[in-house]
């Protein structure tokens, strides 16, 4: 049985839908909300939420809750790298640094090791889409490739195998702070590892999307045992 804050959320959500709330729409106070809907306060947050988990409001602080405009989803394909379509732009931003804490976990390097970091941003006119943060030891970073791959790094070297995480989860504040988003709304987060024929990691990388504008698809082939190709 639909609780109150079902039932209030659910109530929004069809105004939303229907246009009643239009994008850019500021929502009634929480306590009119709550004498309009006869409940507390609390029920009323936890109705909203609902709602900004969703991605169809968003709490700007000291303002109110607004609906948001809907945002086109864009695909992660597995393998692919950073979701690009023509009309994205990315800005890319390099640093050296030293590998540390779980950096150096993830590329299995000593500590201090010499690193190249690509912390790029995708966006779509003014909105960022996208946030990414690409690690590769720096003798293997040499930014003319750059030009030459959707991951920094990504083409002109001896990569063998891909490892890719999927996970859904609360942005870090910095993440937050580079999407626009509020820090109650998950994102999609792919992590990569990408290795040589020597088993050396080549490349760290961790891409974060707003999870509810995103999609990641992976595509397995089965592998055929001897014999069956020639049926």
């Amino acid at each position: 049985m639909p609780t109150l804050r079902d039932t209030i959320a659910e109530d929004l959500r069809a105004q939303i839908a229907t246009g009643h709330l239009k994008p850019g729409a500021r929502l009634p106070s929480e306590p009119k909300l709550a004498t309009h809907y006869k409940v507390s306060t609390p029920t009323i947050r936890q109705a909203l939420a609902l709602l900004q988990a969703e991605g169809l409001i968003e709490k700007t602080h000291g303002k109110g809750n607004f609906v948001r405009a809907p945002l086109r989803r864009i695909t992660y394909t597995g393998g692919a790298g950073i979701p690009f379509t023509p009309d994205f732009q990315t800005t890319i931003r390099t640093t050296n640094i030293r590998a540390r804490g779980h950096i150096r976990t993830l590329l299995k390097v000593p500590s201090n090791t010499p690193l190249t970091e690509f912390h790029c941003t995708t966006y779509e006119g003014e909105t960022p889409r996208s946030v990414a943060r690409i690690y590769i030891p720096r003798d293997l970073a040499p930014t003319a490739q750059l030009a030459s791959s959707s991951w920094p790094g990504g083409r002109g070297t001896d990569r063998t195998e891909t490892q890719e995480t999927v996970t859904a989860r609360l942005p870090t504040p910095e993440e937050a702070t580079a999407l626009r988003i509020n820090p109650t709304r998950t994102v999609l987060t792919i992590t990569r590892i990408a290795l040589n024929s020597a088993g050396r990691v080549i490349e760290a990388a961790v891409l974060a999307l707003p999870s509810d504008a995103a999609d990641a698809v992976f595509t397995t082939r089965p592998t055929l045992k001897e014999g069956e190709a020639d049926r």
